[in-house]
Parts: C-alpha cells; structure tokens; sequence
C-alpha cells in the first residue's frame, strides 16, 4: 500500500487539476470583476437618484436600472397611497411597452387593493422580499392576473421579483415587481439569482430614499407656491377693486416669456421684429419660468403695507369714505342758512312795506346767491373725480371757495376744510404728493421683504426681477433710479405687462375701463420717451399676447377693443397716474 502512494502522479493528471485551477482563479476573479462592477453600477445609481428631483424621471430611473443589471424583460414600480398601491411604471421589452414616468403613455389600471393574495400588497404589508421561480407554479398568491394577460397576448410570465422600498424612515412607500430574469448568454428566462435579489434590495431602498426626499421637496415647493398665492391673494383681496391684479401681471409675464422660448424655435417667422437679434438666444428653462412666474406673484407683495384708502382712493376727498357727502351737506346747510335769513328778511320787508320791486330786487339777489352755491357745489363735485386735468383757473376757484366763511352756532368755519381743498386742488387723478410716496414705496417694502426670504438658487433672481418693476430706461424710475441694462430683461418685461393690465383693467375706482387702443397710444408714448423697452412692447403687439390674454381674462365691464394703433400712434401728455397704483 506504501508503494501505490509513493508512486508519482502522472502528469496527464497534474495538467488537467491545473487546468481545473485556472478555470476556477478565471471563475472566481470574473465573478468579483463583475461583482465590483455592479456595486460601482450601484453607487452610480445611488448618486444618480439622490440627484434627480423630478418624481416622474426618478421612478422611470428606478425601473430603468432594475430592469438592467437583473435583465428583467419585464418591470412595475406602485408607490403606496392610502390603502392601495398605484400604478406608476410599465415596461415590458418584449412588447415594446413603456408606460407612465415621462413617457407620455398614462397607466389605466385599477389600483391594487392591500389583500395578501396579491403578491405586490403583501409585500408592501408585510416587507418582505418575494422571489418566485415560476408564478405558475408557485403557492400562496393569486396570479389570475397575470395569466389572464398571458393568455390574451401570448406572453408567458415566469420568474418574479418583487421588493418593497422602505426609505429612511422605516416606512414602506412601495413595491418594485421586475419579471422574467434572462440569462444573456442563451436568452432563455432562468430565475432571480441570490446576487441579483441582494442587489435589487440595496436598489430599492436606495430608491424609496430618493423618492422620499424628492417627494419632500415637491411638497415644500409646493407649500411655497401655496404661501406665494396666499400672500398674493391677501394682497389683491384687500381691495374688492384690485382683485385678480397680481395673478394677471404674472400670467402676462409668463406669456411673454413663453413667445420668446417660441421665437428661438422659430415658431414665429412672420412677426417681423424691428429689432430681432435682440431677443436671440433668450429663452427660459422650466426653472426660469418658474422664478418668473413667483417674480409675478411676488411684485407687489410690499402693499401689504399700503393703507387700503390709498389705494382705493377713488375720489380726491375719499379716506375711509367719500367726503363729498359731507361737503354736500355743508352747502346744503349754508344754502338753508341763506333761506333762513331771506325769509326773515322777507317778512321784515312786508312789514315795513317797503314797496314790491324793492322786494323783487333782493329775491333776485338771493336766487342768485342759492344758484352760485349750487354751482359751486357741481363744480367740486366734478372736480372731485379727478377725471380731468386741473389748470390754474379751477384750482384757483378751489381755493376762493374754501376761503369763503360762514357761522354756524357761533363758529365761523370755511366753505372747505384746509385739508379738502389741498386734496380738491390736485392736478391729476386722485392721490396727493405724499400720498403717491406711500404708493411708491410698496416697491421698497417688496424688496426688503423678498430680500429676507431665503429664495432656492433656482429662485435667486426673484428680489431683483420684482423689485425693478417700476424702473425705466431713463432712469426716472424708482426705487433706485435705474436705467438702460441696469434694469433686468424680466423686470422690463413686468413693467410693461403690469402698465398694461392697470390701463385695462375693468375694476378700477379711479378711473374707467380704457379701450386697448387707447391703452397703446398711452404704452407707445412710454416707450417713445424711453420710459418702457419698446422692442418689448412690439413683440407684445405683434405677437397678439393681449388677444391671447383676453381670451383667458375677459373684462367684465369694458367690451374689448382689440384694434392696436398704428406705429406711430399719437400720445396723450403726461403719464397716467394710475400707473403708480398698479
């Protein structure tokens, strides 16, 4: 026996253990190159989700990278709402299917209710990993389901992945089913293996973290754009006469950026621009035109601030209430004082009988004097609308009333109070000098409100967009007197837009409905003196973004008058003072 194991082996047997060896050591490293490989894979993956915020890309992401590394023909991604799993991703290779995600195809199915026979629910309730071989072999859950399918298209659903994603919080969000493993070398379709369950897991969970987090971020933005509208709303609900102010000024801007996005993609050949390279290369991104749109919402959140009689002031005499009433009442109590004392003099006269033309004589005088007050009173009621431009003349006669007195119980008091007749002599609409200043500085309570907003570098422009909105090119704007490029492309696109919803807007105290027309003979002339960019105001008329926004806004007191003025329209003198009311 010590002799047979003394003898050497033979080589033959030596070659072929080495060649054994060799297969193994090529077995071995190639399993843990690809091993390696696909923990790399993984960690891409993992920095891939945690940079993706929009949902509908990350879930596709989810399913995409699934499907790839277990070479799934077949996947569906559910996330849990209430007590049902909805369906969120479809993708079946065989068939050429790609459903929900960004691919424009909506999912019709049903939810799945949370029974346990339903493979997906259990999952989702229980937290385990389910992999089956075979669903037409396997014991515990119902797959009419599938079969039904199978059996309408052909298709032969076989192995089964199914993994619950359970994010940070422990919490189950949803389910990730991949069907039908292939095995790429012969194409056949063998079972999940033990490597790919492992790594689907990690994927998973992965995912439900992502998912979680770009969730929250969707609810804060969206908590945000919720604070934003309140705010805004709050704003323009102050005033019954302003309401809907804002949400117009930030529809309006989003249009115009919308026609330049469109003019760099050649949409619109025929618009013929005076000035087009201008806007070439100007476009915004689906950020952008968010930073935009809050910019709108936003541009006039300093009225918070502005007492409501301001800017509702729709008379030049209107604080809390008009205050014509009460100069009314004052003439009429002076004209029943005159008529009071015309009658003691009346009878004074036929007592003494004084003869009939003597009489006549001062009754004459009297009417007059009842005639003079009621035409002092029709003067400054009219006067008081603030409809018409106040030349020397009439504030003149304002002030030879208000210095007129009479006595009253022993008090000698004026025709006008001294703080009626300052607001009577106004020259233009309604507002005093001072009261204009409380106007113009809602701009800059706006900015020092939106510059202690920490905005989200995606919404860092806002402050600076909203707060140049009543600049001008030559730089008699304000707050901070900016001009020419000073002054952003957006903020010179919401002071043309907010000019001209306060032109025509229909629910203003101050003054009546103005015609389109006659709103862009007034923008023509802003724009001719350097006040508002009139390349901006071309392409808004002649990219018909006004037709567009009465179609969505129709006025509810002025009939619309779409007909734009020609180039060179002619302009009224002097700058509607409404303009620093919008």
């Amino acid at each position: 026996m010590t002799e047979e194991l003394e003898k050497p082996i033979p080589a033959v047997r030596d070659k072929r253990l080495e060649q054994l060896l060799e297969i193994m050591q090529s077995e071995i490293k190639n399993y843990a190159l690809q091993t390696s490989a696909e923990i790399n894979r993984l960690s891409e993956i993992g920095i891939a989700l945690s940079s993706e915020h929009d949902l509908d890309k990350l879930l596709e992401m989810i399913v995409d990278e699934a499907r790839r590394f277990s070479n799934a023909d077949a996947g569906t991604l559910y996330l849990l709402d209430g007590d049902k799993l909805h369906f969120k991703i479809l993708q079946n290779d065989t068939f050429k299917v790609r459903m929900g995600g960004t691919s424009g195809n909506e999912i019709k199915l049903p939810p799945v209710p949370m029974a346990k026979t339903n493979v997906s629910a259990f999952c989702a309730l229980t937290g385990e990993t389910v992999n089956i071989p075979d669903v037409y072999h396997a014991e515990g859950f119902d797959f009419t389901g599938p079969r039904k399918y199978d059996e309408a298209t052909g298709y032969r659903s076989k192995s089964m992945l199914v993994v619950p994603m359970t994010n940070q919080d422990k919490e189950i969000i949803g389910v990730l089913q991949l069907l039908n493993a292939k095995d790429i070398k012969v194409g056949e379709v063998i079972a999940f293996g033990d490597e790919f369950v492992a790594l689907t897991k990690s994927l998973a969970s992965q995912a439900a973290v992502a998912v979680t987090n770009a969730r929250l971020l969707r609810d804060m933005e969206n908590l945000f754009d919720s604070f934003v509208t309140v705010m805004a709303t709050a704003i323009d609900e102050r005033s019954p006469y302003t309401s809907g102010h804002i949400k117009k000024v930030a529809e309006l801007g989003i249009m115009m950026c919308e026609t330049l996005n469109e003019i760099n993609e050649g949409k619109h050949p025929d618009l013929k621009l005076t000035n087009p390279d201008k806007f070439k290369g100007v476009s915004y991104s689906k950020d952008q035109l968010k930073e935009m749109k809050i910019a709108g919402w936003m541009h006039d959140i300093g009225k918070i601030t502005t007492p409501v009689h301001v800017v509702d002031k729709a008379t030049k005499l209107e604080t809390i209430t008009d205050r014509i009433a009460l100069v009314t009442q004052r003439f009429h109590t002076i004209m029943e004082m005159h008529r009071a004392e015309w009658q003691a003099r009346k009878v004074a006269i036929l007592e003494q009988g004084e003869s009939r033309e003597g009489l006549a004589t001062e009754e004459a005088a009297f009417n007059e004097q009842i005639a003079k007050l009621k035409d002092d009173l029709a003067f400054i009621t009219s006067t008081n609308k603030g409809g018409e431009f106040m030349d020397d003349g009439k504030v003149a006669r304002i002030k030879e009333i208000a210095s007129r007195k009479f006595v009253r119980d022993g008090l000698e008091q004026n025709y006008l109070t001294e703080d009626e007749a300052l607001n009577l002599c106004i020259r233009k609409g309604t507002l005093l000098d001072s009261e204009r200043k409380i106007m113009q500085d809602h701009i800059v309570v706006t900015i020092k409100m939106l510059e202690k907003i920490p905005f989200t570098k995606k919404l860092a422009n806002v402050t600076k967009f909203a707060g140049s909105h009543h600049e001008c090119l030559d730089g008699t704007g304000y707050p901070k007197n900016l001009k020419g490029d000073e002054i952003p492309l957006e903020g010179r696109l919401l002071s043309l837009v907010d000019f001209y919803e306060a032109l025509t807007a229909s629910d203003r105290p101050y003054k009546k409905p103005m015609p389109i027309k006659k709103a862009f003979e007034i923008l023509q002339m802003e724009a001719e003196h350097n006040k508002l960019d009139k390349d901006l105001l071309e392409l808004f008329v002649k990219a018909g973004i006004h037709e567009k926004f009465i179609k969505k806004y129709p006025p509810t007191v002025h009939p619309e008058n779409p007909a734009p003025p020609p180039a060179q329209a002619p302009a009224p003198a002097g700058k509607p003072e409404l303009a620093a009311k919008s």
